[in-house]
């Protein structure tokens, strides 16, 4: 398969069980670059066996890590995939035939379709699971990540199209990993409103987790993926909850916040949960 112009980017720290798969997975891409943050298992050994550029980068938060790879490319086109994703073979042949076209246009990214696979088996109608939009393909000239700790997204004004194929997403091999993630992203999300001095409203908590639940279960159709469909979306709605009452804790007692990170320190969990604001 031929090199194409194109920078694969994915950032990691202790991914060792999954890097491979993630960059054997762009055959095409002229360049892979690794930003990785301090791996203590085999993370950068396997991603430069396996063709990618490594870069140390101590971790800055999800937005500004993806920047900062940004500036780390060579070409000015990219593909961000978080190393626990993988393009699909039908994805990669339509990305290999569409990018020459795509390089010679005005856009300023593409959107690529996302699968998941939950508890070991694609998830058939959850809607977010099934064929969710994200731009991960984008013009470095033309677009840039939000800034945010968690949940940062790619933001442009320019022209922009979207692909049939789709990418696939291993969420969470367990349980365990899912809740141990909650803890991480709520911690993240929260010092986010904290340095934002969002207001509590801990009052909407108790329909927040309904109305959240019925979202995901009824309207996106979890409830037709049985009984993995009723676990995905109580995990979501716990979590929509977590966050509103650990950041009710931090606006009241500011000394947690020193508390939180030594606990995520001690079970390896805190990167990127910060003390400072």
């Amino acid at each position: 398969m031929p090199n194409l112009p194109l920078t694969l980017v994915v950032i990691t720290y202790n991914e060792a069980h999954t890097i491979a798969r993630c960059l054997d997975s762009v055959p095409f891409a002229a360049e892979k670059v690794v930003v990785d943050s301090g791996s203590t298992d085999d993370t950068v050994a396997i991603a430069r066996a396996h063709g990618a550029r490594v870069v140390h980068q101590d971790w800055l938060g999800f937005g500004p890590q993806r920047n900062f790879a940004t500036t780390q490319a060579s070409h000015p086109w990219l593909l961000a995939l978080d190393a626990d994703e993988f393009l699909s073979p039908e994805l990669a042949a339509e990305l290999e035939t569409a990018l020459p076209a795509i390089q010679a246009s005005a856009d300023a990214a593409v959107y690529l379709r996302r699968r998941t696979i939950y508890m070991g088996r694609p998830m058939r109608w959850y809607r977010p699971a099934v064929g969710e939009k994200m731009a991960r393909l984008w013009h470095r000239d033309r677009a840039r990540w939000t800034d945010a700790r968690v949940h940062e997204s790619l933001r442009f004004d320019g022209p922009s199209r979207t692909l049939r194929g789709a990418f696939d997403h291993v969420n969470n091999p367990s349980l365990v990993e899912k809740q141990l993630k909650v803890l991480r992203y709520s911690e993240l999300k929260c010092r986010d409103w904290y340095d934002k001095g969002k207001s509590t409203r801990m009052w909407q908590t108790p329909f927040v987790f309904l109305l959240a639940f019925i979202k995901d279960y009824l309207f996106r159709l979890a409830f037709l993926d049985g009984w993995r469909g009723f676990i995905i979306a109580q995990t979501a709605a716990s979590y929509a909850v977590y966050k509103r009452m650990r950041y009710y804790e931090m606006r009241h007692n500011p000394a947690s916040r020193d508390s939180a990170s030594t606990a995520l320190h001690r079970h390896g969990l805190d990167r990127g949960s910060d003390t400072t604001t």
